[in-house]
């Protein structure tokens, strides 16, 4: 299969295209655009389509030769201008959008934070294996685009049932979770991976609805006013994660409840996990019935193509270009990576509180949403990978200041001057990355053969995740291999303990024999802390890669033409 084409009119048909999502943290896009993802999907319909592929893939003049192929222009309405029907689409957009990002907020963000209490690093890292589906939807992507039943609709054929699924997932998680939180790493309990599979179904019917969702927006809107389909996932998935990550947290938190809201304390939060699960399950569902029978999809007919894809995903990989920027994408995020996943869950170790924690995130918001602006400007004025290099050594900076803002925790707990050191490290290392995300969006888009667009952009976006995702797991695991701690027999006592009585020192590194060692009225002495050494390690696994092959190697595919990234550029 060829991707050149000078008369698009002539060449066989192609399968679709799809530009997907694949970054479930909120960053900014290109433009400067707060937003959970890298794009929204661009899919070429049959020739007597109106989308705005079509109009750019019929131009006559397009060239792949053309250094920056013609695009055709997009209205520039406000929200106000747009026709009511564009404005009632958009708004079921956001709220599409905002259901996804409510149980991947729970699975990315606050559930380890509550899993700290009761299990170790270790197996807090398997729980992280739940995100994986959303850094692997390439895999199922292109079957959610061709398996579809025309009676019922091409998205809502997968959108529904998939909603259906999740909410009554969560409804059934939602009555056991705090059970099974309470068992979790005590013998006969709930084991890390039992409970990560229930999370990881969950993030897998998001990252599949996301599919469908994309594909949807584009359609929902007309061609002129289709960039609101990026400004609906931006606002949809960011309120979504906001509202499960730094809103659900504080509200958890017994300490921000007492403070704020409370006469009396007590040591509940005022909301609980399973509430909150049971309440979005039901809204969940009330949607999705809504959406079934209020909102009609126009009709289409089944296209096929699907195996085209992965032969077109196929011919791309084998493009030597392509195979470096993997595997830049698979080692360029291991530097960050202890500061990333473990930073935070040591603070709250230490006793900073999930209170003070939803603070810190709540302030960090609006700043990325800033710094996104000001990174999507410096991404047009310097060449996006340059930029994207200043990010990459900005967040090994971001790393090590992290690791000293945990060394000097204050022996009195946390006071107004250590709250704002926390706070000022956190915006540091939000505006490190946001400069790395935007970059790095900027050089796909620019390096993506504009035929087979879609499917270039969500195997380079989905590799790029996938770098985030697959070390944190080792790293979390390194932690607890690397800790050093012994608990000391504390002075007998008749009555008062939760266990047996600890009559002899024995290794307390781990969150289960910690506690073991506590309800035993013994004290755990930490000797040596493993975070120190594997974010050093992390840091200096950075620094060498980066000097010795990863600032080369993509200053050079950089200055690469773009006929280096087309699959015809092989002939």
């Amino acid at each position: 299969m060829t991707a050149r084409a000078r008369r698009p009119q002539k060449q066989p048909r192609r399968p679709p295209l799809t530009l997907k999502t694949d970054d479930a943290n909120a960053a900014p896009n290109a433009n400067g655009n707060a937003n959970m993802s890298n794009g929204v999907e661009m899919r070429r319909k049959a020739p007597n389509s109106d989308n705005v592929a079509d109009s750019f893939m019929a131009s006559e003049s397009f060239s792949l030769d053309d250094p920056v192929p013609k695009t055709p222009a997009l209205n520039n309405h406000g929200f106000m201008d747009l026709p009511l029907q564009d404005q009632r689409n958009f708004l079921l957009l956001v709220l599409l959008y905002f259901l996804q990002g409510i149980p991947m907020g729970l699975a990315t963000g606050s559930v380890p934070f509550l899993l700290k209490n009761h299990m170790s690093y270790s197996e807090i890292g398997v729980f992280s294996l739940a995100s994986y589906p959303y850094s692997l939807k390439l895999l199922w992507s292109p079957f959610v685009d061709a398996v579809w039943s025309p009676k019922i609709g091409r998205r809502k054929t997968w959108i529904v049932p998939i909603q259906f699924c999740s909410g009554f997932g969560m409804l059934w998680l939602g009555s056991h979770v705090e059970e099974m939180m309470a068992t979790a790493g005590k013998p006969g309990g709930m084991t890390a991976f039992s409970f990560m599979l229930w999370w990881f179904f969950l993030v897998l019917m998001c990252a599949t609805q996301d599919i469908a969702v994309d594909g949807w927006a584009l359609t929902l809107l007309t061609p002129g006013n289709v960039s609101y389909a990026s400004t609906a996932q931006t606002v949809g998935l960011t309120a979504g994660h906001f509202m499960s990550y730094t809103v659900f947290l504080a509200f958890n938190a017994a300490d921000f409840a007492n403070k704020w809201f409370r006469a009396v304390p007590s040591d509940e939060g005022l909301l609980s996990l399973g509430g909150y699960l049971k309440f979005w399950g039901w809204a969940y569902i009330i949607v999705t019935v809504g959406l079934g029978f209020l909102k009609r999809e126009d009709k289409s007919h089944n296209e096929d193509g699907v195996w085209d894809v992965y032969r077109i995903m196929w011919g791309i990989l084998k493009l030597k270009n392509v195979q470096t920027i993997i595997i830049v994408h698979l080692i360029a995020k291991i530097g960050f990576q202890a500061n990333d996943g473990v930073t935070n869950l040591k603070l709250l170790d230490k006793g900073f509180g999930k209170d003070n924690l939803a603070l810190t995130v709540l302030i960090d918001f609006p700043f990325e949403i800033g710094l996104g602006y000001y990174a999507g400007m410096w991404s047009q004025k310097y060449t996006p990978m340059r930029l994207w290099c200043w990010g990459f050594m900005g967040r090994l900076i971001a790393a090590l200041s992290a690791q000293v803002v945990v060394a000097i925790f204050p022996s009195e707990g946390v006071t107004n001057w250590y709250l704002l050191v926390v706070i000022a490290e956190h915006l540091f290392s939000t505006f490190t990355n946001t400069i790395m995300f935007v970059a790095v969006s900027a050089f796909h888009a620019r390096v993506s053969d504009p035929v087979i667009g879609g499917t270039y952009m969500t195997l380079l976006a989905t590799v790029c995740n996938l770098g985030g995702t697959f070390p944190r797991y080792f790293v979390l695991q390194l932690v607890d291999t690397f800790t050093v701690a012994t608990c000391n027999p504390g002075k007998p006592r008749a009555s008062g303990l939760e266990g047996p009585l600890v009559t002899e020192a024995f290794s307390c590194a781990l969150q289960i024999e910690k506690e073991r060692c506590e309800n035993g009225g013994g004290t755990c002495e930490m000797i040596h802390d493993g975070y120190y050494s594997v974010n050093l390690l992390c840091v200096v696994f950075g620094v060498v890669t980066f000097l010795w092959y990863i600032k080369p190697k993509v200053l050079h595919l950089q200055s690469l033409p773009l006929r280096a990234w087309r699959l015809t550029g092989e002939k």
